[in-house]
């Protein structure tokens, strides 16, 4: 897809969809249930540096936060599909206001964040409301994983007229395989770009 226009910093946010430490940390959620890939690991240290150059060209940090809800036992409130893939998942994880939940330390703080019950960002958050209200115009999404919150996500924002960067090795998936289909897919509807060339890109904006 090609771009449609010059980036304006002030206008532009760095997405980062899902980079909790739940997901990501050796004590969260997901380490513990042994639910690990090294391309994911590997992604706080190869965004760190697009969120500092994002920060230095005055441009936003907006973070996404998957959150399991407790209900009136303690039990988190779980999907079907994600209590069949993730049984390890339980009381405490994903919990509103935990350090599970919140996002990993390598890439705080955000000047934004959402929580979100599903794959998209935009699905019954308030994410739209606020990218409206700060101004934001222009997505540059990175995190995890691929092939459920970021592909949903910068396909939501798509079909709101919002163009988005998505940053090809800033998202990964437990699947190296899967990660390139979902990149190669995305670009009908997203530009792709690695995160040097989007650091360059930001420096020379900013």
């Amino acid at each position: 897809m090609s771009d449609p226009g010059p980036w304006m910093p002030a206008q532009t946010a760095l997405l980062l969809v899902d980079m909790q430490n739940d997901f990501l940390h050796p004590d969260g959620a997901y380490a513990r249930g042994g639910a690990t890939a090294a391309p994911i690991a590997a992604l706080p240290d190869r965004l760190a540096p697009v969120a500092a150059a994002v920060r230095a060209a005055a441009g936003w940090i907006v973070s996404t936060h998957f959150t399991l809800v407790p209900g009136k036992d303690g039990s988190p409130l779980i999907s079907p599909h994600l209590k069949a893939l993730r049984p390890f998942l339980g009381p405490g994880d994903f919990a509103p206001g935990s350090w599970g939940q919140a996002l990993i330390d390598g890439l705080a703080p955000a000047d934004l964040s959402v929580e979100k019950v599903a794959y998209s960002a935009f699905y019954m958050s308030r994410l739209e409301w606020v990218l409206a209200r700060a101004g934001i115009n222009r997505l540059i999404v990175g995190g995890i994983v691929t092939n459920g919150g970021v592909a949903s996500t910068v396909r939501d924002a798509h079909v709101r007229d919002i163009p988005v960067t998505v940053l090809s090795d800033g998202c990964a998936a437990f699947d190296p395989a899967v990660h390139d289909l979902h990149v190669r897919a995305l670009g009908a509807v997203a530009e792709i770009a690695d995160c040097a060339t989007t650091i360059a890109r930001l420096e020379a904006a900013g």
